[in-house]
């Protein structure tokens, strides 16, 4: 029986969200979650919580198929943490890596939720008075979203609104009210649709097998933002960081990937 395990990461948020799904044929979908509220030292949340669900799902770290990872745009340094922790533990185990946009993530979690949300304008807080957003129309008959704008970032007022009914997801409602036209022109609001390992898992399973995959040392980060960096001290402490974090990532991989599983699978199970 083939079977496909895939682990999604992502750190985008003040949520460290780790989610790891085994699917075989003929077998409905396992799917394990972490979803905790870390604020900024979901780093070191990361890689526990990564152990933890292999753990009560009885598989091990060598079983994955791929790893997959929310890209962005988000919190810079959470942006990192997911792309260095990918990285490290893909390396470690020569596996392809998924980036999955975080708001595509929204998206997809508003589809999971409501099936009638298959046309989405995702937008979040970007802080500095600004919204990451982008437009999503979900194809049935290829079985995925399509970018109708790709991730931008602007001011709330600026984001174009679709000419069709639409699904306004991610926080940017709950940040800006009014000042957000989507808001009032939205026929449905879902503030709760906002990144998810639960969700991107999904979104990172089509990818996977549609081939849309990375070498674990291409994955990076999705900024949007063209200010990032801007100082050589803050250049070297990033490429130090992401080194530090890379090599004890794969340091990581190699103790789980060892150690194997003692409780027996059990989780949580959806369609």
């Amino acid at each position: 029986m083939t079977q496909t395990v895939l682990l999604a990461l992502d750190t985008s948020t003040e949520f460290c969200s780790v989610a790891l799904l085994s699917i075989g044929s003929g077998t409905a979908p396992q799917l394990w979650v972490r979803h905790e509220q870390t604020g900024a030292v979901s780093s070191t949340r990361l890689l526990p919580a990564i152990r933890e669900l292999f753990d009560e799902a009885g598989l091990k770290l060598a079983d994955c198929d791929a790893i997959a990872f929310g890209s962005g745009p988000g919190s810079f340094t959470g942006l990192r943490t997911a792309t260095g922790v990918a990285q490290g533990l893909a390396f470690g185990l020569n596996l392809p890596v998924v980036p999955v946009s975080t708001l595509l993530a929204c998206a997809e979690s508003a589809r999971l939720r409501d099936p009638s949300a298959t046309r989405v304008l995702a937008a979040l807080d970007a802080r500095m008075d600004e919204v990451y957003w982008a437009d999503y129309a979900w194809d049935d008959a290829q079985g995925e979203w399509r970018t109708v704008q790709a991730a931008s970032l602007d001011a709330p007022e600026r984001v174009v609104l679709p000419e069709v009914p639409f699904t306004l997801v991610g926080n940017a409602a709950a940040a800006f009210g009014a000042r957000l036209p989507a808001v009032a022109a939205a026929r449905v609001v879902d503030g709760e649709a906002l990144p998810h390992a639960g969700a991107l898992v999904h979104a990172a399973l089509r990818a996977l097998r549609a081939g849309r995959t990375v070498p674990a040392d291409q994955a990076a980060p999705e900024y949007i933002r063209n200010k990032v960096a801007q100082t050589t001290v803050e250049r070297v402490a990033e490429k130090a960081e992401k080194a530090a974090k890379a090599a004890k990532a794969a340091d990581e991989a190699a103790q789980i990937a060892n150690s194997g599983a003692q409780n027996a699978p059990h989780g949580e199970h959806r369609q």
